[in-house]
């Protein structure tokens, strides 16, 4: 299979609504997301798209900052790839691009977050040498 990796423009970040609510713990509206996604891409966020042909089949958030104890880095947001693409290698090559995208953009460092009862996703970015640093913790106000 042939993939491609690309910017999804922010004039076309609805497109990753129905992919990230298929993928979303939280109870969020269709229309919350797309409000939400399209203030995001008013920050320092970009989408990356995983295509088959013409179809949306996976997506990576980017977040761009500077952190005092990485340098430029990048924080990967909502990666998620269809079920029916996952464990055939994809991922690692979506990864692995994102990795030579952001580069090239001066990060020296990849962040991320995983959940906690999500083990594959945990051992997938450990088998590639992200290391464990933290919790992460949320409160709603």
């Amino acid at each position: 299979m042939q993939f491609q990796f690309k910017l999804i423009p922010s004039d076309s970040i609805q497109l990753v609504v129905p992919l990230v609510k298929r993928m979303s713990k939280a109870s969020v509206t269709e229309d919350l997301l797309l409000e939400r996604f399209r203030e995001m891409v008013t920050q320092n966020y970009e989408c990356i798209g995983v295509y088959d042909g013409d179809e949306l089949i996976g997506i990576s958030g980017l977040w761009y900052s500077t952190r005092h104890y990485s340098g430029r880095s990048v924080e990967l947001d909502h990666v998620f790839i269809e079920s029916e693409y996952r464990n055939k290698g994809l991922g690692t090559q979506f990864i692995n691009w994102i990795q030579n995208y952001v580069k090239s953009k001066g990060c020296q460092a990849i962040e991320l977050n995983a959940y906690i009862d999500n083990k594959p996703s945990q051992h997938f970015y450990e088998r590639d040498d992200y290391q464990r640093l933290g919790y992460h913790y949320v409160k709603q106000i």
